[in-house]
């Protein structure tokens, strides 16, 4: 035991240093921890005697990983990312398939390995796609929300591939007994999860969710449970996983669930991917090197001709196009999955799972300076680029927050700021974290997100970075301070009006750049809305008011000492600026 845990704070100690050295080089993490798996493995230092500690927790990982990105995989979103999405999805995987099935097959693989080494080819990396995504801020973007949408799809049909493959026994593809067999107990178990999630997990949401604790372990129970029932079943284990997420997408916490694993998830998937690395055989690699390179060729330049193919023919402009090609230009976890339960099947020999894992190595160091450099290199080959390009294309829309409005919490006269909202006729969302109070919103069919306001993936899925007013009747003067932080280095223009229960926390938060601070005993929700709907255009109006509230502030315990003049008069005129700003919205 002294050894395993010994051993593991080595191969964790070097992880970091390699991760470290990674990120100095601006690559991705994923292969810095598969480099660390080779150095501490046989290959080089041998830190371990057996991978066995790090295969338990790397499937831990895997399956954390799987529940996540199922949870993310709501029917509703699905529906939204629409025809586009679906049909360069399949349209990508057939000619990807097909032809990396041909050119692995030309370099010497076996009709079978090249078959699984093209589907492989085929499914790109939603985890990696996401992160490119977000790094440059280009979720909401025509080309990432079609990188999204197709990157769903493709997941959806990984896990149709990893169920097939799953059934088959001794060897054998397709052995229709054991697959009629495994689709009864799939539906038999599936029923079972679907009743418990839309009969019995609504009457005890209340329970579950009002506690964070209670709902990170219901979270981990449910999905690692889940995963092991279905691989009982004869399911694999990441099957399951993902069919865990998938039931629990539709429910108001699930965002919440996949934001409170997701530090647990990075931990163990790092000691997968380190795992993995370990498991790494250079035995006969002179070997594969045809077979490497040619799979990672296809990855790199047939697979997004086959998406702007795809993409041109359905109207996009060649810009969009190319940057949801070179978006997806990876190979996924997915991949490495599928050809590991291959192999463990008896279907495919164990180098293929070290060949496809080189593939990965490449195709995503690729992808990540393909999508850094995106601009330049569009610039350089846009006059190549016309024959994807119709003469009637779509552009690119123009960019929008999500929602213009947001409103947290809902309970200490958040009702006020709906009405007010509704007159203004634009867009907008409540986040509240009081499962109580999200019932009170459903019953009102009032949009609304579920979730911690100090969650910063919760803030951008909200559009928090574009909203026009931002507006927080929550009663925590850190959970404020928090917002006002995020507004300042994501979007410095919006109105923001915040709660305070006494005078110093309202200088405080306006020291912090709120543009108006709610005291319950000077001035409620409902008289701000009304001063909101009728004077937005009126500057003396506001500019009187404020006056009134620094005046009242300073009566109060000297509570606007601690702001200096010239934060004062920026003060004034940001009230003044903001709220003619909303006037003419409204307008």
């Amino acid at each position: 035991m002294d050894d395993v845990f010994a051993g593991l704070s080595i191969v964790i100690a070097v992880g970091a240093a390699v991760a470290v050295f990674m990120r100095w080089l601006g690559q991705p993490l994923m292969i810095g921890h598969i480099l660390t798996g080779i150095l501490v493995g046989p290959i080089a230092f041998h830190v371990l005697d057996s991978n066995h500690s790090l295969a338990v927790f790397g499937n831990i990982g895997i399956a954390l990983l799987l529940f996540i990105i199922g949870l993310g995989m709501n029917p509703k979103v699905i529906s939204e990312v629409g025809r586009p999405a679906t049909i360069v999805a399949l349209s990508q995987i057939t000619i990807t398939t097909s032809i990396g099935w041909l050119v692995c097959s030309a370099v010497g693989l076996s009709s079978r390995e090249a078959f699984f080494v093209g589907i492989g080819l085929a499914i790109s990396s939603t985890i990696v796609a996401l992160k490119l995504l977000s790094d440059r801020k280009e979720q909401g973007r025509l080309y990432g929300k079609l990188t999204i949408g197709a990157s769903l799809v493709e997941d959806v049909i990984a896990a149709i591939a990893l169920l097939l493959v799953a059934s088959a026994h001794d060897g054998q593809w397709f052995a229709i007994g054991s697959l009629f067999s495994l689709a009864f107990k799939g539906l038999l178990i599936g029923s079972a999860m679907y009743i418990v999630v839309r009969y019995l997990l609504p009457k005890a949401r209340k329970l579950i969710a009002s506690d964070q604790e209670v709902l990170f372990l219901f979270a981990i129970a449910w999905g690692l449970g889940s995963a092991t029932l279905l691989a009982k079943a004869g399911f694999s284990l990441e099957v399951g996983a993902l069919a865990a997420g998938v039931f629990l997408a539709s429910l108001p916490y699930a965002q919440e669930i996949a934001a409170r694993l997701r530090p647990l998830r990075d931990f163990f998937v790092v000691i997968f991917f380190i795992a993995l690395g370990a498991e790494l055989s250079f035995d006969n690699f002179s070997q594969y090197i045809l077979p490497i390179i040619a799979g990672s060729l296809v990855v790199i330049l047939i697979k997004p001709l086959g998406i702007m193919t795809s993409l041109g023919f359905l109207g996009y402009t060649k810009r969009t196009s190319f940057k949801t090609a070179i978006t997806l230009t990876q190979i996924s976890e997915f991949s490495i999955i599928f050809v590991i339960l291959g192999a463990q099947k008896g279907l495919i020999d164990q180098h293929i799972v070290s060949l496809l894992t080189f593939i990965a190595l490449i195709t995503i160091a690729a992808s990540t300076y393909l999508v850094t450099f995106s601009d330049q290199l569009y610039g350089a080959l846009e006059k190549y680029l016309g024959m994807f390009e119709r003469k009637k294309a779509q552009g690119e829309p123009k960019i929008e927050g999500n929602y213009e409005l947001v409103l947290f919490g809902y309970q200490r006269g958040g009702h006020e700021f709906i009405n007010l909202f509704k007159k203004l006729k634009k867009k907008y969302v409540v986040i509240d974290y009081d499962p109580e109070v999200i019932d009170t919103i459903e019953r009102r069919k009032i949009n609304y997100l579920y979730g911690d306001a100090t969650d910063v993936e919760l803030l951008e899925e909200a559009g928090l970075n574009r909203a026009r007013l931002v507006v927080s009747t929550i009663p925590d003067f850190d959970v404020n301070v928090s917002l006002l932080e995020f507004l300042q280095h994501n979007n410095k223009g919006a109105i923001s009006i915040m709660h305070a229960d006494d005078p110093l926390e309202a200088a405080k938060l306006y020291e912090a750049g709120a543009t108006y601070v709610i005291l319950p005993h000077y001035i409620g929700s409902e008289q701000v809305s009304t001063f909101i709907a009728k004077s937005g255009m009126s500057k003396s109006a506001f500019t009187k008011q404020r006056k009134r509230h620094l005046d009242y502030l300073e009566r109060h315990y000297g509570a606007l000492e601690k702001l200096s003049e010239v934060h004062k008069k920026k003060l004034g005129h940001a009230i003044v600026a903001g709220m003619a700003s909303l006037g003419k919205a409204k307008t």
